[in-house]
């Protein structure tokens, strides 16, 4: 059965291959053959890394699971050189993030579907809304339209 999901992207390495992270994301995309993409951004990176990161967020279709297309993402991480057990939230090569499926809620002890910070993060949303601003969140039932414009009403000022 084909089940659709959101990936999101990001990159603030340089691939020796792929070159710069907007690169990376760009070749990332082609071995998960998406339905759509969104642009590429540019955002501030979040915990200690000090390198702005490339972020994108794609819909693909799948007939593998949330764990079997989890461990297929991990998968490509590694490919890219993404080296696991580092700190959290440090620079890297690669990250895909599964943020949303069309099975609704997916809870284990690997993965946690939607994504459990996805709403609160700006370089997420705006890339789902451009791809997918209808998709609704399964737990609160906002759109994700509704929910960037909820993450951009709370945010303040610069």
């Amino acid at each position: 059965m084909r089940t659709s999901y959101i990936i999101a992207l990001g990159s603030n390495r340089r691939h020796p291959h792929h070159g710069a992270p907007a690169h990376v994301l760009v070749a990332a995309m082609a071995k998960l053959d998406p339905i759509a993409r969104s642009r590429i951004i540019t955002s501030r990176p979040i915990g200690p890394s000090l390198r702005a990161y490339a972020n994108a967020a794609i819909l693909i279709e799948s007939d593998l699971p949330p764990p079997a297309l989890l461990a297929h993402l991990q998968a490509i991480e590694h490919n890219f050189g993404r080296r696991t057990g580092g700190q959290r939230w440090s620079a890297r090569v690669l990250d895909l993030d599964i943020i949303l499926w069309s099975g609704g809620v997916w809870v284990d002890q690997m993965l946690t579907i939607p994504h459990p910070a996805y709403h609160r993060r700006s370089f997420v949303l705006g890339p789902l809304c451009e791809i997918a601003a209808w998709w609704h969140d399964p737990l609160n039932h906002f759109s994700a339209l509704q929910l960037k414009a909820r993450l951009d009403r709370n945010r303040p000022c610069p």
